[in-house]
């Protein structure tokens, strides 16, 4: 397999030049920086624009069946997705796009309003309309839903190695009991379309607490509608998550399923973290492994109805 190249400054503005009339001064070319020392395939292009490029062909599969589902989500959902002005090869069978910025922070820099709640609620039930035959249809997979259960076990010894660091008390984790895991099962019929890579990074959120966009719809797929709730508990923190799910038409066992995915998610990556197997920040894992097991008004897995309605 060839190697992608590595993408450069004058690579970028090189290619910015072609694509956009405006912007530098005729010889150096438009301002490019790259968003992150550690993201060399994505840059800032001047205070307007942001270039994405995939750096293998996976990933171009990928950047060019979000932009058809941007334009399909994009009218059901009530935040800002963003907008291709160009898009193309950056070099041979490799994607880029080069999207208009949306404006505000992230969710790991800003909290999220009451009202930022409600745009998060919007943002759930706006992809619980959308299609899953016309999302399928532009290539979006079906992903089978997790097994808690399988993910609880995992968990459980993870806590107990981080319990051994001094970083978690590995009692927390009584609370999710097998039987209790085994009443989350995903329910048959649920699969929704889902974000699913809802991260602090990807939710803008502005400083009055409004959510402003929704960034990289990459890795969406028709699925469990609990992995974008626990995707939001790991980003804005667990109680602002669970009201907007509820506030969404969720009912409590979605809602507590997808509690307990990040609550599990957030324990076995940082364990992973701290063991060398993988990389990443430690201080946003552990804020992500706080935010997933903040304190909610319903903490325990109760007797749920077996026919629950789902609205």
């Amino acid at each position: 397999m060839t190697q992608a190249p590595t993408p450069t400054a004058d690579t970028v503005r090189r290619l910015v030049r072609s694509l956009l009339k405006e912007g530098g001064d005729g010889t150096g070319g438009p301002d490019v920086r790259p968003v992150t020392e550690d993201r060399e395939h994505t840059w800032w292009v001047g205070s307007r624009h942001v270039l994405r490029l995939a750096p293998d062909r996976e990933a171009s599969v990928r950047r060019r069946r979000e932009l058809r589902l941007r334009e399909l989500v994009r009218p059901q959902v009530p935040v800002a997705v963003p907008t291709s002005v160009a898009h193309g090869d950056w070099a041979p069978g490799l994607a880029y796009t080069l999207d208009t910025r949306v404006p505000g922070g992230t969710a790991d820099e800003h909290d999220v309003s009451a009202v930022g709640e409600a745009d998060l609620a919007g943002l759930l039930s706006g992809l619980r309309t959308v299609p899953a035959r016309q999302a399928e249809a532009l290539g979006v997979p079906r992903t089978a839903p997790r097994s808690l259960e399988a993910l609880r076990r995992m968990a459980v010894h993870a806590a107990e190695r981080l319990a051994a660091a001094d970083e978690f008390d590995a009692a927390r984790l009584h609370q999710l009991t097998p039987p209790g895991a085994a009443q989350l099962t995903a329910q048959p019929g649920s699969a929704v379309l889902t974000h699913h890579g809802l991260t602090g990074a990807h939710v803008l959120v502005s400083a009055d607490g409004r959510v402003r966009g929704i960034l990289d719809w990459t890795a969406a797929s028709v699925g469990d509608p609990a992995e974008d709730i626990a995707g939001l508990a790991v980003a804005v923190g667990s109680p602002p998550a669970m009201r907007a799910a509820t506030l969404a038409g969720y009912g409590a066992r979605p809602c507590l399923r997808g509690l307990w995915l990040a609550r599990c998610d957030t324990v076995i990556r940082l364990t992973d973290r701290l063991e060398g197997r993988t990389t990443g920040s430690l201080p946003l894992l552990r804020t992500q492994l706080r935010r997933a097991w903040e304190p909610i008004l319903l903490e325990r897995v109760t007797d749920l109805q077996e026919d629950e309605p789902e609205p």
